[in-house]
């Protein structure tokens, strides 16, 4: 008003006329435009638009015809002491955030990045994402029969972000402001953040009821089963033995295009198991329903038993289309011992993999430095473009020239567990970086020292590699001691960073964000409980992180995921063991799935059981 006021005085009243009808027409576009962008959707992607129609009646991978009833039981290697999985204190059952506790959206497996409606029937953002706003589907539910109502996500994100897990805690202390706009609709505030990823984050933000959730325990372990909106509820706990989840028949969300023909068990049991063996014994017998089976020796010759050979168990390979699951050892450069990047480079060298794969995994397996294998946004053997120099270009001196143009490659033994070559280019590197060989023993050049460390490990499989690589370090006077632990003791220690040197496995998506951050961004190197195990901290890989997430468009955003994993390759944080092409899945035939596997590999929550009578239409 002020502005028209303005050229009111400056104007006759006939140009004055026209000049005001032109700014009307201006600011009444502006508005349009901006209305547009953030227009009401029931899904939202990360780039790009979402793949299923607004009239979609189920997910693509998932049988809307599926039966309800029946059991599902699994077996998990390990233990538990909470069935809260938002903290860092304890071990915590998993599946409660999936099977019990609900988000605002949930995901399309068959996406890189793209999430639905769940408890929000609808979300709002613009074209710079500096805002998301979330409409509550007002037939939403906790288990307790209360409505879910705006004030529960705005607890939801207050609690968790100062009492959850690091990752959560970093996520949601980027939003500037967050308040209910009316009872079912939460608008958060995201400027400043400059992070394209969060609205995602903040739809797939866990919900609990502000009316049943203590905030001065929340940090505690407990046995208590949670009231949440899923599907499920906790109806039975032994604990460190078992959790039993019990489907709610009054579950509100159970006609949602998102969940036809998902959780169709009535109950779905989660047995845990301390020791391998046992475990595996325990499925041959029948005692639980299905197994991922990780070790290649067990799926090439273990499944000789007789309920496997009359097919009474039936072994499923599945290849998914996300990157290839890679196993590494890791160097926890905390530690003096692996601080310096030569001596990482050089017991990388002395790693037999050649050896390794043909004796242990009947050459199953591929090997590929990175972390991104078998995808578009793995850099290794790949040059780099010229938005990747670009990205890297302050960093050059730290990213060595066969990593940029794609000739590095992880060495190649002869397989006789002696090779020469890597030994003589291994002790070079130790030498440089303050070794010698004093005898059979390499020494601290300063301190005269032997060069010893730790290998910690749960499984066989895990201390079997590591007495092979002990015998290739033993050839380069290296003392490397094997320590075996339970799978408790093993998540201890790991998420404390209290070990030298570990087996692990990161799992990859197609649309990596925040959570690499949380995997090797600078500031988790010294947070327990994240998977920064290895220590990073480094600018590069940080600022590869940011790029990522400020990403427009996919062509840019798989330069920045190809810049980050040649920063990460750069840095020798871990020496790749293998990578995982396929999923080995075996369950016993009372057990039945989709004919369509989602993108992202098997999933438990489109299962059911055999022989179970159909389930009523839905309403």
């Amino acid at each position: 008003m002020f502005m028209f006021q303005r050229l009111r005085k400056g104007c006759g009243a006939r140009l004055c006329s026209l000049v005001l009808v032109l700014a009307i027409q201006v600011l009444t576009a502006s508005l349009s435009a901006n209305a547009a962008r953030a227009e009401e959707a029931d899904a939202i992607a990360m780039h790009g638009k979402p793949a299923l129609p607004d009239d979609f009646t189920h997910m693509p991978y998932a049988n809307p015809d599926a039966p309800k009833g029946g059991r599902l039981t699994w077996g998990i290697l390990g233990t538990f002491d909470s069935l809260n999985p938002f903290i860092v204190k304890g071990l915590a059952v998993q599946p409660i955030r999936s099977y019990v506790v609900e988000s605002l959206l949930t995901r399309g497996q068959d996406e890189p990045f793209t999430l639905y409606g769940l408890l929000a029937k609808s979300v709002e953002t613009n074209d710079e994402r500096s805002y998301v706003t979330f409409h509550i589907d007002p037939r939403a539910r906790f288990s307790d029969g209360k409505q879910v109502m705006a004030e529960d996500v705005l607890f939801s994100w207050q609690l968790l972000r100062d009492h959850g897990r690091p990752n959560l805690r970093q996520y949601y202390a980027k939003v500037a402001k967050v308040e209910a706009t009316d009872p079912l609709t939460v608008r958060f505030d995201l400027t400043g953040a400059d992070d394209r990823e969060l609205p995602l984050i903040l739809g797939l933000m866990p919900i609990l009821p502000k009316h049943a959730v203590d905030v001065a325990t929340f940090e505690e372990t407990t046995l208590s089963g949670p009231i949440a909106s899923g599907p499920y509820r906790v109806t039975a706990v032994k604990p460190g033995v078992s959790v039993t989840l019990t489907r709610n028949p009054d579950y509100w969300g159970r006609d949602l295009p998102v969940n036809r023909g998902l959780f169709n068990f009535d109950e779905v049991r989660l047995d845990y198991y301390r020791e391998a063996n046992g475990q595996f014994e325990a499925f041959k017998r029948g005692l639980y329903d299905f197994r991922v089976e990780n070790e290649p020796l067990r799926w090439h010759d273990g499944y000789d038993f007789p309920a496997a050979k009359n097919g009474d168990v039936i072994r499923d390979t599945i290849k998914p289309g996300v990157p290839q699951p890679s196993e590494f050892l890791v160097f926890n450069t905390r530690r003096p011992v692996f601080a310096d990047i030569r001596v990482r480079q050089a017991l990388t060298l002395l790693f037999d993999f050649e050896l390794v794969n043909r004796n242990y995994f009947f050459s199953l397996y591929s090997r590929v430095a990175g972390y991104f294998a078998g995808s578009d946004l793995s850099a290794y053997a790949r040059p780099a473009d010229a938005r990747e120099r670009e990205l890297l270009k302050p960093f050059t001196a730290q990213i060595p020239a066969d990593i940029m143009d794609g000739s590095y490659r992880l060495p190649v033994t002869d397989g006789s567990g002696r090779d020469r070559t890597t030994l003589r280019a291994a002790l070079k590197l130790l030498s440089d970086a303050g070794y010698d060989l004093d005898g059979t023993v390499l020494r601290n050049r300063a301190t005269q020292a032997p060069f010893t460390f730790e290998m910690l490990v749960m499984t066989r499989d895990q201390e079997r590699i590591a007495l092979a690589f002990q015998r290739d370090l033993k050839r380069a006077g290296i003392e490397a001691s094997v320590r075996a632990v339970d799978p408790v003791q093993f998540d201890q220690r790991r998420l404390a960073y209290e070990f030298d040197m570990i087996e692990n496995r990161w799992d990859q998506s197609l649309s990596p964000g925040n959570e690499q951050y949380f995997y090797w961004g600078s500031a988790a190197a010294d947070s327990p409980g994240t998977r920064n195990y290895m220590g990073a901290k480094d600018r590069a890989v940080d600022a590869m992180i940011k790029a990522l997430l400020e990403a427009r468009d996919h062509t840019d955003f798989v330069s920045a995921v190809r810049a980050l994993d040649r920063a990460l390759i750069a840095g020798f944080y871990t020496i790749p063991l293998f990578n995982v092409s396929e999923q080995w899945i075996a369950r016993w035939n009372r057990i039945e799935r989709p004919s369509t596997t989602a993108l992202s590999g098997y999933l438990p929550e489109t299962w059911w059981a055999k022989g179970e009578p159909q389930a009523s239409p839905a309403k």
